[in-house]
């Protein structure tokens, strides 16, 4: 038995002909748009850019496309510190554009979901620069966090919290007091005790949702409301802490009130819209608390991104999540690389570990070799996936970027998050030749390895053993079988050490995460694999580092 990844091509799947709750099975692709393709040729990826590009996310086989921050934004944070919620930044585009694009992927079949912070603003938003102009006892300040500073003179900070890029949360004004900026000193947190706030974000969803977007993924959704009095929370390096442990500012019960009142907006808007969480949360039950029948209907699942490639480690995420998530009726999401953290296809290599520099051809073979089968184990379980734009390609993160070159803010604060997410947003390569493989006609804003044109979408196209004929193999698939999608559980089968093996109906799953071969049950027809699959005496042979999908039927 072999792999043939090119005898399905993808089914056709117009949005308007899918069954009620797609989100249910739906995979999501996510789009980082100054890293997609750029249409002008200016180095920056834009909403044109996307446009242009979407019949390939429709042959790709994705049901919906997300799309990071867009809006009018200083890019302190990459889009991240937003000055204006309804505005395009002129980067990307404007609002035709974005018009256009949506109008563009329901045609196609596809759904788009944008991306939207209200965590906090930029410091350039119109509310933030009124406040800090009108001085303290301004009516503009309580729409943010505002305090007087700690110490003799109010030169210390109001509380002991740490930025998530490293340093105090607070930063000082002229005037002496201090701002909470849980991110970037440009992104001052907002005042969700105000019901200016509320009313504000209530009608950016509106506004949204009535340009066509099909959904918002909600970032920081768990970091909206801080806990009464803003208490310190009594110990450094906060940020081990966070996923890990109760802190005062993420992960507040009041963050659900808000969630039932939007739920109530998007609930007035036909064609099934959806609300995802990027929620970090200590436990997956606490997650699921974020997606109960009236709140929100994803979050993702952060427990599963970070495991191991180990397959103890990896039934035990896998049986936590569906059994939190099986009380409140919701799916469970998987996800295994965004705009945040180390690719897997590097994550996974040799020595492992998040972050970890790939530094000979073996451990790039490694780390490629688990994330294809990473993938196929992905792809076989119940619920949602998101796919992380250039994953497809088998791209790792460029580890050796010169420290002119880098952009993320976390770098350059020397704390806090490792600073490396440059690392994961270079832009993806299309073609094997031009000044940046096809992404545009002017270079690109982060510098490109040469080893990426035989990774480019040209040079996989075709090629019946590359990571992109996998993943569109893989999505056709899984819209084929029914077995796949959605669902909430999995019966698991005996298997060697090292091994997962699960059943859905007529689909079986085997995943070898160790190092050697092992010999399983040829449990059927083999549909795909994600390495050469060998059947000896009615068994198969199953090589280190390999995800089977089998057939019974």
């Amino acid at each position: 038995m072999s792999q043939q990844h090119s005898a399905l091509a993808p089914a056709p799947h117009p949005a308007e002909a899918k069954r009620g709750d797609w989100w249910r099975d739906a995979v999501i692709y996510q789009v980082y748009p100054r890293s997609f393709a750029d249409s002008n040729g200016d180095g920056m990826g834009d909403l044109e850019g996307i446009r242009t590009r979407l019949p390939y996310l429709r042959d790709l086989g994705v049901d919906a496309v997300w799309l990071s921050p867009f809006y009018a934004s200083p890019q302190a944070d990459a889009g991240y510190d937003v000055a204006d919620y309804r505005a395009v930044d002129p980067m990307f585009g404007n609002l035709l554009d974005a018009d256009a694009l949506i109008r563009d992927a329901r045609g196609l079949g596809l759904r788009i979901i944008v991306d939207l912070v209200p965590n906090h603003s930029s410091d350039q938003h119109e509310w933030f620069k009124r406040a800090v102009a009108e001085g303290p006892g301004s009516p503009l300040r309580d729409r943010y966090h505002f305090r007087p500073g700690k110490g003799e003179n109010g030169e210390l900070p109001p509380n002991d919290w740490e930025s998530i890029f490293g340093g105090p949360a607070w930063t000082r004004v002229e005037d002496g007091e201090w701002y909470l900026h849980l991110f970037a000193p440009e992104q001052p947190d907002f005042n969700w005790d105000h019901p200016a706030v509320g009313d504000e974000f209530r009608s950016i969803l509106r506004f949204w949702l009535d340009m066509g977007v099909d959904g918002f993924r909600i970032d920081v959704a768990h970091g909206l409301v801080k806990a009464e009095g803003l208490p310190d929370l009594g110990s450094h390096d906060q940020v081990k802490l966070l996923g890990n442990d109760v802190m005062p500012f993420f992960d507040q019960d009041g963050v659900h009130e808000i969630y039932r009142q939007w739920r109530l907006i998007l609930d007035e808007y036909s064609g099934e819209r959806i609300f995802v969480a990027e929620a970090w949360t200590p436990t997956v039950e606490r997650t699921a608390h974020y997606v109960r029948p009236d709140e929100l209907h994803q979050a993702f699942n952060f427990q599963y991104l970070s495991t191991a490639w180990d397959a103890e480690e990896l039934r035990g995420v896998i049986d936590r999540t569906l059994e939190a998530m099986r009380p409140v009726g919701a799916p469970a999401t998987w996800v295994l690389s965004n705009h945040d953290v180390t690719r897997h296809a590097t994550r996974f290599a040799n020595p492992p570990g998040l972050g970890t520099q790939i530094r000979t051809a073996g451990d790039r073979e490694l780390g490629l070799r688990r994330a294809r089968a990473a993938t196929l184990l992905m792809l076989a379980l119940p619920g949602s996936a998101y796919i992380y734009q250039g994953e497809e390609l088998g791209l790792p993160d460029v580890v050796d970027l010169a420290d002119e070159d880098r952009q993320d803010p976390a770098y350059f604060r020397g704390a806090g998050q490792d600073g490396f997410r440059d690392g994961c947003r270079v832009p993806i390569p299309w073609t094997r030749e031009g000044s940046s493989y096809g992404f545009g006609a002017g270079g690109s804003w982060l510098p490109q390895p040469p080893e990426w044109a035989e990774l480019s979408v040209e040079a996989q196209t075709g090629d019946p053993d590359s990571t992109l004929e996998l993943y569109r193999t893989a999505l056709a698939v899984r819209r084929a079988q029914p077995g796949l999608g959605a669902g909430d559980a999995v019966e698991w089968l005996r298997a060697p050490e090292g091994v997962l093996a699960f059943r859905r109906g007529e689909f079986v799953c085997v995943a070898n995460t160790g190092g050697e071969s092992v010999t399983t049950p040829a449990y059927g027809r083999v549909l795909l694999a994600s390495g050469e699959v060998a059947e000896v005496d009615g068994d198969a042979k199953v090589p280190a580092d390999t995800t089977v999908w089998w057939t019974t039927a």
